[in-house]
């Protein structure tokens, strides 16, 4: 019977990479206890965004074997890392930009971060924006200050769940920067390879605006896993927005997708919904994957500035909402592309 289990867990394919679990390697145990499968599947991200139809369809597959009365599935996960790591220890950079500021850039990425670590995955947050440093702020820790660990490096400040480095820690309030681009590459490079980062499935980069200095450093320091786009509907955004795709596409990063924020607003007192900005605009941005569509929301703007997340402090408002499922797709794209580069039959875990 046991047997049986295994040949109908092959019939069960993951809903993104469309290759059986068992060839995957995701199937942990499958054991039988009397009428009982019992059935552990390692997922290839902790933020799987299909995990409720994978489990469907291991109940399905598995009760059709002659014998069993019940399925009892657990889940684990482990993210796998690219053919070529980031770093020592992180497996993915994902570079978050938008060509121009006023976007919204920083709190998608803080949330985006925010959300795979709640979901389980060990996530870096690293402010690239030296300029104009707004990451500390949005996670309440404007006041800490980066300390160095035994070995001398940089040791990363922990807040909701993740580590994160900011230039905001590092220089006194208020004191503008005035830096050449050969100390910004210095900068940066500390930043990736002279902090103790840890083992990390995730590190969120938040860049600068713009095409600059800041994202050629970073593309020419690390391996980069891929980048997403941040954009408002409107024309004006795209045109920058679209300068920023073509400068990854010149340093060969792949864009995992694009998300459209502000994208539209809700007016909590008659529930008429504006699109004070347009709406739509992201669909025409160089036919890349939409991630999603990031309303206005007022309970984001308040908790940006109050220092929390909103994907944690207000989960179920409309903005926490969609910022999740685009942390959970944005995962599922990194797997898909992981595991495009490993052989047909990986060994069963």
């Amino acid at each position: 019977m046991r047997d049986a289990v295994w040949t109908a867990l092959k019939t069960v394919n993951d809903p993104e990479l469309h290759r059986d679990l068992v060839s995957l390697g995701m199937i942990e145990r499958a054991e039988i206890e009397g009428r009982v499968a019992h059935v552990k599947v390692n997922l290839t991200t902790p933020a799987c965004p299909l995990k409720s139809q994978i489990e469907g369809d291991v109940r399905a597959a598995v009760l059709a074997v002659p014998g069993i009365e019940d399925v009892v599935v657990t889940f684990g996960a482990m993210v796998r890392p690219p053919a070529q790591p980031a770093l020592p220890g992180v497996k993915h950079v994902l570079l978050v930009g938008s060509g121009k500021g006023g976007v919204g850039k920083s709190n998608v990425a803080v949330n985006l971060a925010a959300a795979l670590a709640r979901d389980g995955a060990r996530v870096g947050l690293l402010d690239a924006d030296v300029y104009g440093p707004s990451v500390a702020h949005m996670l309440g820790q404007s006041g800490a200050r980066v300390t160095a660990n035994a070995e001398r490096k940089m040791q990363p400040i922990e807040a909701h769940g993740m580590r994160f480095l900011s230039m905001a820690n590092l220089s006194p309030a208020g004191q503008a920067l005035v830096w050449r681009g050969p100390m910004l590459h210095s900068a940066i490079g500390q930043f990736l390879k002279d902090a103790a980062w840890g083992d990390l499935d995730y590190l969120i980069v938040d860049l600068p605006p713009g095409t600059g200095d800041v994202q050629l450093s970073l593309t020419q320091t690390v391996h980069v896993t891929g980048a997403v786009l941040v954009t408002t509907p409107q024309d004006v955004a795209l045109i920058d927005a679209a300068r920023a795709l073509d400068m990854f596409r010149k340093a060969s990063v792949p864009v995992l997708g694009v998300v459209e924020n502000m994208s539209y607003f809700v007016a909590p007192d008659t529930g008429l919904t504006y699109d004070i900005f347009g709406r739509g605009g992201a669909r025409k941005l160089g036919n890349l994957p939409l991630l999603g569509e990031v309303p206005l929301d007022l309970n984001a703007r308040q908790d940006a500035d109050a220092g929390m997340p909103t994907v944690l402090a207000h989960p179920q408002s409309p903005a926490a909402t969609a910022l999740t499922q685009i942390a959970r797709t944005l995962a599922g794209r990194v797997s898909v592309q992981a595991l495009a580069q490993l052989p047909e039959q990986l060994p069963v875990v």
